[in-house]
């Protein structure tokens, strides 16, 4: 897929997210199951612990750090306006969250933000992004800023995995180049109900070990979780050791 497909994809899901943004808004407010699996290893990183949200949406992620960690320094970007407002409103409710920073960003277009954390997160991201090369660049990007004996933990979404959002898919236009797992998915929440699209990309186990090696990190950890089967979201969790 070439830099020109990949940026009208990314402008077609920027344009879905506009219009969708308060009803993606108010049906994402619960945290994810897994993200409880994660907090045994999140307990273990060494204070401050600096965490980097890559589209974090709403800041539900950010959210529940709050609940569950102590000294939390969160940087959550997001290239919607509207769901970072809310996130803002969100965080203006907890004082644990007093100094975080909300940054309007898109990740597909600009490089990532600088510094190191402990935590780098990557949930419900890589679908979004066109190309298996900009989704090899991207979590490379990201474990560049994963601090010594930090994470970092990307998850792929399962879709194709799932009869009720297999039904909801349409291929993509032979102009796109597109790639193997790439698709379009219709949205069926609110008064934009099957008149907006989306681009999705299946990320397959296959891709998602070539994701992991691609870091060049030490894999700890791979599982799935989430949604009402608990097995639409796969998990991987790697550790910079140095």
């Amino acid at each position: 897929m070439d830099d020109a497909a990949c940026r009208a994809l990314n402008a077609l899901n920027r344009a879905f997210y506009a219009q969708a943004a308060e009803n993606f808004d108010e049906s994402r407010g619960r945290p994810w199951n897994g993200w409880r699996r994660l907090l045994p290893y999140l307990e273990q990183l060494p204070a401050p612990r600096r965490v980097l949200d890559l589209a974090c949406g709403n800041g539900r992620f950010g959210r529940f750090l709050a609940r569950n960690l102590s000294d939390v320094h969160y940087h959550g970007t997001d290239n919607n306006a509207a769901l970072l407002e809310s996130a803002r409103r969100a965080f203006a409710k907890m004082d644990v969250l007093h100094d975080a920073r909300l940054e309007l960003h898109d990740l597909l277009e600009s490089p990532l933000p600088e510094g190191t954390y402990e935590l780098v997160a990557l949930f419900g991201v890589l679908h979004h992004v066109p190309s298996l090369a900009r989704r090899l660049s991207l979590v490379r990007q990201a474990a560049e800023r994963v601090a010594q004996g930090g994470l970092l933990v990307f998850t792929s979404w399962c879709f194709y995995d799932h009869a009720r959002f297999r039904e909801r898919l349409i291929a993509l236009p032979a102009e796109y180049g597109a790639e193997r797992g790439d698709w379009l998915m219709d949205w069926r929440r609110g008064h934009a109900a099957n008149h907006l699209l989306r681009y999705c990309h299946h990320v397959d186990e296959t891709e998602q070990r070539a994701l992991e090696a691609a870091t060049q990190l030490t894999l700890v950890e791979t599982f799935y979780a989430d949604g009402h089967t608990d097995n639409i979201n796969r998990y991987s969790i790697l550790r910079r050791l140095y």
